[in-house]
């Protein structure tokens, strides 16, 4: 079957070439949903927030299996049923949006090595998929706005890296209506206020020139309160000067990772060296997610991590915990702490806890991102790790790794020397990784779990009823993320109050229903790291699932292998793994316990029907 749905304009299904798209708005949502998650199970509840925002009705639950049974018509076996949860399962060329970022990616991989005709040709391909708004005739007010929000600013951007290659090119009358376009609907966008002050002074037209930055400091002056920023004020002062740099060069030179870029100001050293630059391009990564505003407590946690990597060599540091402990926010916290010392750029990789993605994907992304071409990236591992050695070699360069599920994933990117640093993100410690320090974090405490409500929710609101905080604060166990989907919700409805969630939450049935909240869901973590843990060791998966059948017991590794048909020291093994993924709970000597949130989820697994309960499994496992 093959499938193709579009999102960058009105939601579009087409399956086998011919439409099937519902006609229905909320299907389509639920669609688009499911299209922006694919691979992903995505749970009622999130869904609901797509479709209905905050105001999702009785029926919600009866309306979204409604929607799913009339979908799965058009989409087949590829519209998967779970627990409280569905997921579709598609191709990365099915969807637009990663057409869409392919390409956007690949034309922007052109820019760094001079090649402008080649990052046009990718770039207006990407921009010219778009049919009209993002998730044009779909409810407003919903969980998927931020989606589009984020498409809609992509689709700015790439507007922008095109305007900068069509500069690159000698495209700068004919770029003039287009910017000024842009700029009229987007008129705080400064990068491209210096492209339309570029293009009008290469134009010949310098007054008008100096016009647009006066135009775009009363822009922001009116909107913002702010003047306009340093390098938009040094193109300002290059063109007062008339300054060489800016004039246009038939040929855009290449400008490799270990070069410095020269700003519009620098005409000395433009002149000096014979190179001009004809726009400033950013060859220096700056790939760090947005630090988080409510981050309460971990104080220990980030300056041992700021120690790790401003240290000793090789500065390289494992940042593990179980799921939803705040292992990303706490690498992004630190990462953001000791930014300036690493000038020479910042790479942020998420490997999605996928075990599927090897140390050469992740080497070939790190690689484009410090300004290597995609065609030029070598094919080979053993090649890629010593191009990667040679471009971070003394380099100011901190690379942050999410979502690793093993050390081979990662080996190849420990520095060899002095200058550049790591921080690995994940479940696991991983013990194999040689002379690398490793941060631990343990559920946070009831002190912290409380600020961070308080945080979220307000201090006055939980001090009116200590004894329901102390509550939610015992079912949220100490995750950070149970905590972050707790105080959100409180937040989102002032009138609810504290004991109501608190007495909801106690029905183990519905706890992963409510500890889901836009897009935090504790399920959904859960469900990626025990894909993982399953993927490295089918058996590991088929013990949890045991272990939910029975979710307040202690398991004893001889009675578990009796069960299963397999060796005592198997079962050991794989019960030691789920624990080094945080997954299973030593108890007493010798026994093994599941940990609160992931019993609940265990809970929904020993529902499901699984393909390793079949006879054929266990001999396969005892052969093992």
């Amino acid at each position: 079957m093959q499938i193709s749905i579009r999102l960058l304009g009105s939601t579009e299904l087409y399956v086998d070439g011919r439409i099937a798209t519902p006609s229905a708005a909320k299907r389509r949502a639920v669609l688009a949903g499911l299209a922006m998650e694919a691979n992903r199970p995505v749970s009622l509840s999130r869904l609901a927030g797509m479709v209905w925002g905050d105001a999702s009705p009785a029926s919600a639950v009866a309306n979204l299996r409604s929607h799913a049974a009339a979908l799965r018509h058009a989409l087949g076996d590829r519209l998967i049923a779970r627990p409280v949860a569905y997921e579709l399962r598609l191709s990365p060329h099915e969807v637009d949006v990663d057409e869409f970022q392919r390409l956007a990616a690949a034309g922007r991989a052109d820019l760094p090595a001079g090649d402008a005709v080649a990052a046009i040709g990718k770039l207006t391909g990407a921009l010219g998929l778009w049919r009209g708004p993002a998730g044009e005739g779909l409810p407003c007010g919903t969980a998927l706005d931020n989606h589009w929000a984020s498409l809609e600013e992509q689709r700015r951007q790439v507007f922008e890296e095109l305007a900068q290659a069509r500069l690159a090119a000698g495209e700068h009358a004919d770029l003039l209506p287009e910017l000024r376009r842009h700029l009229a609907a987007h008129p705080l966008r400064e990068r491209a206020w210096g492209q339309l002050m570029l293009a009008l002074y290469r134009c010949g037209d310098v007054p008008a020139a100096l016009t647009a930055y006066r135009d775009a400091h009363a822009a922001l002056r009116e909107q913002l309160g702010i003047d306009p920023g340093e390098e938009l004020g040094a193109l300002h002062r290059a063109m007062l000067d008339r300054a060489p740099e800016l004039a246009y060069a038939d040929e855009l030179p290449v400008v490799r990772t270990t070069d410095r870029v020269p700003t519009a100001g620098s005409a000395a050293e433009a002149a000096e060296s014979g190179a001009g630059v004809p726009v400033p391009i950013p060859v220096v990564p700056r790939e760090l997610p947005a630090d988080l505003v409510a981050f309460v407590g971990r104080t220990a946690e980030v300056a041992e991590l700021v120690g790790a990597v401003t240290g000793a060599t090789p500065a390289a540091v494992v940042v593990s915990g179980p799921p939803g402990s705040g292992k990303t926010a706490l690498a992004v916290r630190a990462a953001h702490e000791v930014s300036a010392e690493f000038p020479d750029g910042q790479v942020f990789v998420d490997v999605a806890s996928q075990p599927s993605v090897t140390a050469e994907e992740v080497l070939g992304r790190v690689l484009r991102a410090l300004g290597l071409p995609a065609a030029e990236v070598p094919a080979g591992g053993d090649e890629r790790a010593g191009w990667y050695r040679s471009r971070v070699a003394g380099r100011r360069i901190l690379l942050v790794l999410d979502g690793v599920t093993g050390a081979e994933q990662v080996r190849p990117l420990i520095p060899a020397g002095a200058g550049p640093a790591l921080i690995v993100v994940g479940q696991r410690h991983l013990h194999s990784l040689d002379g690398v320090r490793r941060v631990a974090l343990a559920p946070v405490g009831a002190a912290g779990a409380r600020s961070l409500l308080a945080a979220l929710t307000g201090t006055e609101r939980l001090e009116a009823d200590p004894a329901a905080t102390a509550e939610l604060v015992r079912h949220c166990a100490g995750s950070v993320l149970a905590l972050k989907v707790t105080g959100s919700r409180l937040a989102s409805r002032p009138q609810l109050p504290v004991a109501a969630l608190a007495e909801q939450l106690r029905d183990r049935r519905d706890r992963l229903d409510l500890l889901a909240f836009g897009h935090l869901s504790v399920r959904v973590s859960l469900a990626v790291n025990v894909a993982a843990a399953r993927a490295a060791d089918e058996l590991a998966g088929r013990l949890l699932e045991l272990l939910g059948e029975s979710p307040d017991a202690v398991a004893a590794p001889d009675r578990t292998a009796a069960r299963l048909g397999v060796s005592t020291r198997r079962v050991w093994q794989a019960l030691e793994d789920l624990v080094d993924a945080h997954l299973v709970h030593r108890d007493e000597p010798g026994g093994y316990r599941l940990p609160a949130l992931v019993r609940d989820y265990a809970v929904e697994l020993a529902a499901m029907p699984s393909v390793t309960q079949n006879p054929g499994w266990r001999a396969g496992s005892a052969a093992a």
